[in-house]
């Protein structure tokens, strides 16, 4: 998958990663994340970036939640489909900011929040297409519910982090040691 998608993807999963820490979504938060994905510093002035945008944006967050935090390939990619019905346009090469040639799908004047759908739902659908399956996910680990993505090589990623991979594996070792029967008679 082109990089350009990932990025995409990654800039979804921390927007929602952060709404999911709290039900709000500061400015300063939102500012930085989509800084940090490369949204040029005039787009995310409070004149460009209202406080009612912010509000559109975290709840398309939530929205996009539901997809990700979907197991099942079919219902995310039915998901997606509907995503990409009610708030895509005809894809178009763009190319701006310093970015390469890539692929939009939103409307020329669309808000925040359908922005993020529109361009969201085509990177996860990129990614399910390339692998055959959803790499995104709920981590699994108990008290846990951070989003992933995971798009490298081997077994599906289950955790959002070695160490919530880590924890859940003493756990379980822990669990299995005190279910086994004592071999001393």
């Amino acid at each position: 998958m082109g990089r350009q998608g990932f990025a995409v993807a990654q800039r979804l999963i921390d927007i929602a990663n952060a709404v999911r820490a709290g039900s709000d979504l500061p400015r300063d938060v939102a500012v930085d994340l989509l800084a940090r994905h490369g949204e040029a510093p005039e787009d995310l002035t409070e004149a460009a970036l209202s406080d009612a945008d912010l509000r559109a944006l975290r709840d398309a967050a939530v929205r996009m939640s539901g997809v990700l935090a979907e197991s099942d390939t079919d219902r995310a990619a039915v998901v997606l489909n509907e995503m990409l019905a009610e708030y895509a346009t005809a894809p178009r090469l763009s190319r701006h900011d310093g970015h390469p040639w890539h692929l939009h799908v939103d409307h020329h004047d669309a808000d925040w929040a359908h922005w993020f759908l529109a361009s969201g739902a085509l990177a996860l659908a990129q990614i399910l297409t390339e692998h055959g399956r959803a790499t995104w996910g709920e981590c699994e680990a108990s008290n846990c519910r951070t989003f992933y993505l995971g798009t490298g090589p081997g077994s599906p990623r289950r955790y959002c982090s070695t160490t919530c991979a880590s924890r859940a594996r003493v756990t379980e070792h822990r669990r299995r040691k005190q279910t086994r029967p004592s071999s001393h008679g």
